[in-house]
């Protein structure tokens, strides 16, 4: 009984080992890799994930980054509206002195101008609040106009006027000048007067005038009440000091 399966055993080796031979001798090598083929066309976009989660916070450390770099400039702004005028600085320190200028030729006193008036009040026309010194005294080159009361400058320059006015009431009157173009300039003077007496409210001053300037005597409204008799006179007087350059 032992024989037979004896001899089956070794014919299945026998028959592993020649197919096992058979299949080293019939194999053949390994071949080659290919040519890479065309890229392929994009496929369709993906659909959008969903967000995730928010991460944790950092953590800080404390530790400050360096300054970056200055920005471009913006645009600029509109201008602001304009502020209130500030106070004035001090005076500023005073300038060299300038070159000495060329000797000017001598002058000739006799060929200066020289306009020069008085008027005293006798039969004035009313002209307002204008008071109108109506009898001239003396009026060199006529600045002085008798019928209106008023003085006009032919000379630009510096002058000098001066009024002596008679009244028994409290009274104010002003110097009065006007030139083209400017506010009216006015320098006032009041006297009061209780008992009824003769007085004599007087006043001066000295302005610089161009061609063309008007000067003359004004009364308050109210209190401008001057006497007007043969006891005493009110007189309106005026002339150049010195001419301008």
């Amino acid at each position: 009984m032992e024989a037979p399966w004896g001899w089956l055993v070794i014919g299945v080796l026998a028959l592993s080992l020649a197919s096992s031979v058979t299949e080293d001798v019939c194999r053949a090598e390994n071949g080659k890799d290919g040519a890479k083929g065309i890229p392929g066309r994009p496929g369709q976009p993906g659909l959008k994930g969903e967000q995730g989660e928010p991460g944790a916070p950092g953590i800080s450390t404390g530790i400050r980054g360096l300054k970056g770099d200055q920005g471009d400039p913006g645009p600029p702004g509109n201008p602001g509206r304009m502020g209130y005028t500030g106070p004035s600085g001090p005076i500023g320190p005073p300038g060299i002195q300038g070159l000495k200028g060329i000797k000017g030729s001598q002058g000739d006193i006799k060929h200066q101008p020289r306009p020069a008036f008085s008027a005293v009040r006798r039969n004035p026309p009313m002209r307002g609040n204008v008071v109108v010194f109506d009898t001239v005294i003396t009026n060199e080159e006529n600045p002085y106009q008798s019928h209106s009361g008023e003085f006009i400058c032919s000379v630009p320059g510096y002058y000098y006027f001066t009024f002596q006015v008679v009244s028994k009431w409290d009274i104010c009157l002003s110097i009065v000048s006007s030139g083209r173009g400017q506010a009216q300039q006015s320098l006032g003077f009041c006297d009061s007067n209780s008992k009824g007496l003769f007085q004599v409210v007087s006043g001066g001053t000295v302005l610089r005038l161009q061609q063309g300037d008007r000067v003359w005597v004004e009364k308050d409204p109210v209190k401008g009440r001057i006497y007007q008799g043969s006891e005493a006179d009110s007189v309106f007087s005026g002339f150049l000091i010195f001419p301008s350059t």
